[in-house]
């Protein structure tokens, strides 16, 4: 309840909020860290938004029209994406990714001298992983950004972007600690290779000294935005999400490198238990065979939109309906376990996945 953190928004008379800016100092650094780029800004709206304005930033840095997003790609982020940068004639291609992972293939022969940036999700919208450094190098060779969209709570078990060549990685910070709420308030971060710094979008806090020469922090590098600028800004965003990514910075901290690391293997050890159990269940399956981390598709033997109703009147929510995205995808089912889920929750998923079966007449024998 200390006041300069639980009223936070953004600081408008900045430096005078030193509790403020130090806590968003910390944020930055622990993502940075987290995704082995050098920096990091103050926090986005959402991880999408964040996507969003690191296709903008591509197609600024590289005056080229055209983006890829690779493999199988959150429909969410994508349309923001296009939302972002389609009225400014800046074309979006997706790719079919047919076997739900990136497609090589298809990538080598769009990337071109007119991509200005290509788009991984890893792990994938379907829980996959893709095979980052191979892509990297398809969208490097072109002279492409290569953007990675990453889940942090992965990144303790999972090469951070740095390490594979990500020019800036972006996503969503409600993982660190910050709870399901209809929808948000969430946070998402960015971070970049410094040869983006005065191109990144939202705040920076730096770090420098006062007139008696003692340490302090500061909002710098402002002639960016758009408060300033107006129409020659890098974005329209000049805020960040404060209060959300001080509750991220403080989870971070509390867990710490090994915590970091335990969190992503407990979500992969509880996910495959999971996986394990719900393949046992008479009519339903694991149908793709690919590494994962926390989340995978479950193939029902009825829409999954009835299996997600059926979960409802139990009061659970047991997966994603994909087929509210397509047609094809009307019987698959996109679970997440986290580390907040027991093995007493996995098998009480279990009886509600049968007992969705069995109302439509699947056998409850193999």
């Amino acid at each position: 309840m200390r006041s300069e953190f639980y009223t936070a928004y953004t600081p408008y008379q900045a430096e005078v909020s030193q509790g403020t800016l130090i806590a968003i100092y910390e944020f930055q650094t622990m993502i940075s860290e987290l995704t082995g780029l050098p920096v990091a800004n103050a926090s986005l709206y959402d991880g999408a938004s964040a996507a969003g304005e690191a296709a903008l930033l591509a197609a600024s840095v590289t005056g080229r029209p055209k983006t890829i997003v690779a493999g199988r790609f959150h429909p969410h982020y994508r349309e923001t994406i296009r939302t972002y940068v389609e009225s400014s004639g800046h074309t979006v291609l997706d790719d079919p990714a047919p076997n739900h992972v990136a497609d090589l293939a298809w990538l080598k022969a769009n990337i071109d001298d007119s991509t200005a940036a290509v788009f991984v999700q890893h792990p994938n919208f379907f829980g996959q992983l893709e095979a980052m450094d191979e892509i990297r190098a398809l969208a490097q060779a072109k002279g492409a950004l290569f953007i990675a969209v990453v889940d942090p709570s992965t990144l303790g078990i999972l090469a951070p972007p740095g390490s594979y060549g990500a020019d800036i990685a972006v996503g969503e910070c409600q993982p660190l600690g910050i709870p399901m709420a209809y929808g948000g308030p969430v946070a998402g971060f960015f971070a970049a290779d410094q040869k983006f710094l005065r191109q990144m979008p939202g705040r920076l806090v730096g770090e420098t000294v006062d007139k008696d020469g003692k340490r302090c922090w500061t909002l710098t590098l402002q002639t960016r935005e758009q408060h300033i600028r107006r129409e020659k800004a890098t974005s329209n965003i000049c805020t960040n999400q404060t209060l959300l990514a001080h509750r991220a910075t403080v989870f971070m901290s509390l867990l710490g490198p090994a915590g970091i690391r335990e969190l992503g293997e407990q979500c992969h050890t509880r996910a495959a238990h999971a996986a394990r159990t719900i393949a046992a269940i008479p009519g339903y399956s694991i149908p793709l065979s690919g590494a994962m981390v926390k989340e995978f598709v479950v193939e029902c033997p009825i829409p999954a939109a009835d299996v997600v109703r059926g979960g409802l009147a139990a009061s659970m929510l047991v997966g994603l309906d994909l087929g509210r995205f397509n047609p094809s995808w009307k019987n698959l089912l996109l679970v997440a376990v986290t580390e907040k889920r027991s093995a007493a929750d996995i098998q009480r998923l279990a009886k509600v996945l049968a007992a969705a079966a069995a109302e439509v007449g699947v056998a409850s024998h193999g």
